[in-house]
């Protein structure tokens, strides 16, 4: 393993509703290097996008503590950290502003960051994600899901991070099209030497994309698995093994 990128530590988070406490993320810990691509892996009410959500400060913490490299992230977040760690919403749709162009969506995060040379950063982002010129001053509602998926990776990638958070990228997707997002984010992230932390409730989605991943069961990190440990059927709870045969089932029942 490389130099650590991201280390989560007995994470807590709690969220109060009048009376009602619920305990959504349970002492998870896990760390990621540089260059890694981790996947966190459960079924929905798991837990596993309230941390990719508490990592990028969008969830309240009520314990345990999130370092990236050496330094303990505070919160609210700092401008730097968005520059080197961003993050890519399960549907583009929804992430996507209806009303601003292409263009817009994507100049507005250079701007605030300050860039120079907008112009040819934003047609080489298109160009990155294999969207041409003409793509540019098109609306949303204009692009099919998987091109609106691809506005939102060109988006995550134009400030240049050295992170992405991918939180369900493709389950909004006909499969076809997920394959092409997930091969179009593996090729990126070799030639960027980029970090990812995926979420997915799809074991074999992040088989074919993680090195490594944790499995979460009700808030808890129930075990740690390398992608070759998966590969060998090498999972040690029944709730790992029931997912393993669920998106064996899925895979099977989806080939031609």
């Amino acid at each position: 393993m490389g130099a650590l990128m991201l280390s989560v530590e007995a994470l807590d988070v709690t969220f109060r509703r009048g009376d009602d406490t619920v305990r959504a993320v349970r002492g998870v810990s896990f760390d990621v290097a540089e260059g890694e691509s981790f996947g966190i892996v459960g079924e929905s009410g798991s837990g596993k996008s309230t941390v990719l959500r508490a990592i990028c400060g969008l969830a309240p913490t009520s314990g345990g503590l999130i370092r990236l490299r050496d330094e303990t992230l505070r919160t609210p977040r700092s401008a730097a950290f968005y520059r080197e760690v961003q993050m890519v919403f399960q549907d583009p749709y929804a992430s996507l502003h209806p009303r601003h162009t292409i263009d817009k969506v994507l100049s507005e995060p250079l701007a605030i960051h300050g860039f120079d040379r907008r112009e040819e950063r934003i047609e080489q982002a298109l160009s990155d994600v294999g969207l041409g010129p003409d793509f540019r001053f098109r609306y949303p509602h204009q692009l099919s899901g998987g091109q609106r998926q691809r506005v939102a990776v060109a988006r995550a990638l134009i400030l240049e991070p050295e992170m992405l958070l991918l939180d369900e990228p493709t389950s909004a997707l006909d499969a076809s099209i997920q394959a092409e997002v997930l091969n179009l984010l593996d090729r990126l992230r070799t030639e960027r030497g980029l970090t990812y932390v995926m979420v997915s409730h799809d074991l074999a989605v992040v088989a074919h994309m993680c090195d490594r991943l944790v499995v979460m069961q009700h808030g808890l990190a129930v075990e740690e698995l390398t992608r070759e440990a998966l590969a060998a059927h090498r999972a040690t709870t029944d709730y790992t093994k029931k997912l393993l045969s669920a998106s064996e089932g899925y895979t099977q029942a989806e080939a031609p």
